[in-house]
């Protein structure tokens, strides 16, 4: 009840942010319907429906990141005194946060399987959208005249909101909560944070090394599994169809991708903290120095979806490249309707986790931005900073992230 009275007072900037995660999780819950409607029409063809199912596990976890970043970000979680004193604390206040993500993707899911259910033809009748939407490719693809377990269906819609409230929850518990519960008084501490603020270099820097290590790991294992007898890459009708078909591609390869993913992620604040370093380089100016020290500074919020939007832009630029955006020798197009959603629905995700992520860093600086104010600064200043700060990190990441698509799709040119 408290999560719905928070929902209905929070300013429209929160509110857009909550409907992104609920249209996230509609696009997650209907590839998830999607994936058990193809299996309940095609049952001999069960090792594709595995797959089908397996490929949806990405736009969950792009899901579950929007969620937390939103969670992050929203002004409206009582984490100050009053909430203390009324019985609650910084755990009670993940708690809450997390019931407002399963909320927010609970209220996402419901159109999608009111659309799922549409275009199989199981509402009867026509909408203007798709006034035939039982013929054509969506009744293979879909299932349709097939009925569909209603028990599956539920736990896939129920495992969007699960694993996002589970996400939320775990990111944004308190360390050590029974020693913070006394110490903490007013302000807007969050008890989420893995690092104090003060050690934000340190934490960000350190796990820089691992991240390089499993990027060059994953490229290894895909250049070793390809040249170890696995032969060419298949063909890209069996590669990408709906919304991601590996039947033919050795495990490696998924796992190298895998790795390499989980490395750019794990780089991310260290390569943002490097980029602040390279700002403040020498003898800078104050837009240098402001612009690098603030980098630095807010590495481990930043840096997170800043690699997992390097570890998309990286993994679509390598698809593009691997598989071709025209029809095959077949005349299938290796990029299918729901495949193009996926793909949209991963990258929307990790822009919008890395906006939100900004607009964080944004409003946790707002003391120093109005000290600074009343020292004398201009306001230009300020916005030059902010731009200096984002094309410096294009700059940067830019070029690594398109070294990496390469270097993945190099044991595949033959």
């Amino acid at each position: 009840m408290l999560s719905l009275r928070l929902a209905r007072g929070a300013r429209p900037l929160a509110l857009v942010r909550r409907s992104l995660v609920a249209t996230a999780a509609a696009g997650t819950g209907f590839l998830l319907l999607c994936a058990l409607g193809y299996a309940a029409g095609h049952p001999e063809q069960a090792d594709d429906a595995v797959v089908r199912l397996l490929w949806c596990v990405v736009p969950l976890a792009a899901t579950a990141q929007l969620a937390v970043s939103v969670a992050r970000a929203d002004p409206s979680v009582p984490f100050g005194p009053v909430f203390a004193a009324a019985g609650g604390g910084p755990a009670r206040s993940a708690l809450l946060a997390a019931a407002s993500a399963a909320l927010s993707c609970a209220l996402g899911c419901v159109p999608a399987l009111l659309v799922f259910l549409h275009l199989r033809g199981d509402l009867g009748g026509s909408w203007p959208l798709w006034p035939d939407a039982a013929s054509g490719a969506a009744s293979g693809a879909l299932g349709a005249g097939h009925p569909v377990p209603w028990a599956a269906a539920v736990t896939l819609l129920a495992l969007v909101p699960a694993v996002a409230a589970a996400a939320c929850a775990v990111h944004l518990w308190p360390r050590g909560a029974r020693r913070a519960r006394g110490a903490r008084g007013g302000g807007r501490a969050r008890g989420a944070e893995t690092a104090p603020r003060g050690a934000a270099p340190e934490f960000a820097t350190r796990r820089l090394p691992w991240g390089i290590a499993l990027t060059a790991a994953g490229i290894a294992m895909e250049a070793y599994t390809n040249n170890a007898g696995s032969g060419p890459p298949p063909p890209p009708g069996r590669l990408l169809p709906l919304p991601g078909h590996l039947g033919s591609s050795p495990p490696g390869v998924v796992g190298g991708w895998a790795l390499t993913a989980v490395g750019l992620v794990l780089a991310g604040p260290g390569l943002t903290h490097l980029c602040g370093r390279l700002l403040s380089a020498g003898r800078p100016g104050a837009l240098r120095l402001l612009a690098g020290r603030v980098l630095q500074q807010e590495a481990g919020r930043l840096g997170h979806p800043i690699g997992v939007l390097c570890a998309v832009a990286s993994g679509a630029y390598a698809a593009v490249q691997l598989y071709g955006a025209g029809p095959g020798s077949s005349g299938d197009r290796p990029f299918g309707p729901l495949t193009g959603l996926g793909a949209a629905l991963i990258m929307m995700c990790a822009t919008a986790s890395a906006l939100t992520a900004a607009l964080e860093t944004k409003s946790a600086r707002g003391r120093t931005t109005e000290a600074l104010l009343r020292l004398g600064a201009p306001p230009r200043l300020l916005r030059g900073a902010a731009a200096l700060r984002g094309v410096a990190l294009l700059i940067l990441l830019a070029p690594l992230a398109w070294a990496v698509a390469e270097l993945s799709t190099l044991p595949f040119d033959h």
